[in-house]
């Protein structure tokens, strides 16, 4: 972690890689009553996106995030995600778009978009998020509050498991409004040491964000 709090971060899979259909098939019961599924990249994309597949069809809320991206990844990700959500190193992995401004996040959305995504949302650290969505035909630029980072690990998994949250406990709420609370537990996270440990618990958070 250096001195403005980003970081580089080394992947080691382990039992992730483990994980197999038949854990899946095991685990099927509580996919399909499921309010939202997230998945990622970190098991066996295969996988995830059998996981993706057996949560559509089952009228599950399915958010995906491509972490750790994959250039070559499966193109069946974009059309069974509802919600695509990935971050700068991530968009250019897929797309070969270095991502350095928010026009540059509008391009990679509507790459993304092209390939069979409903709705894309780029983050941006510091800068918060750009939502492209197939419905809407601006893209919207969500800010993030200012904090002093003090350790960025993590900081996208807050955000997506924060996301998810609103997704399936707050469903009436706006796009919009769900990644605007979502950049702010996000924002929480980046103000503390480590990745799990610096996650806020919700008695710990302003309420207006419940």
């Amino acid at each position: 972690v250096f001195s403005l709090g980003q970081n580089v971060i080394v992947i080691v899979p382990g039992a992730n890689l483990l994980l197999n259909f038949e854990d899946l098939k095991r685990a099927s019961d509580v996919i399909c009553k499921a309010k939202v599924i997230v998945c990622q990249l970190e098991i066996t994309p295969a996988v995830s996106l059998e996981a993706l597949k057996m949560a559509r069809a089952s009228g599950v809320k399915t958010l995906f995030n491509p972490a750790p991206a994959l250039a070559d990844l499966d193109p069946q990700f974009y059309t069974y995600s509802d919600i695509f959500c990935c971050n700068e190193t991530e968009a250019e992995i897929l797309t070969g778009i270095p991502v350095g401004n928010l026009e540059d996040a509008e391009k990679v959305g509507c790459m993304l978009l092209e390939r069979g995504c409903k709705l894309v949302i780029v983050t941006l650290g510091a800068e918060g998020c750009m939502m492209i969505s197939g419905d809407e035909p601006i893209p919207k630029h969500v800010p993030a509050g200012k904090v002093r980072a003090v350790d960025t690990t993590g900081a996208g998994d807050s955000f997506v498991g924060a996301l998810a949250f609103y997704l399936a406990y707050y469903p009436k709420l706006s796009m919009e409004e769900m990644i605007r609370k979502s950049n702010c537990v996000a924002s929480v996270s980046v103000q503390a040491p480590g990745t799990q440990s610096s996650y806020p618990y919700r008695k710990d958070l302003p309420q207006d964000l419940f």
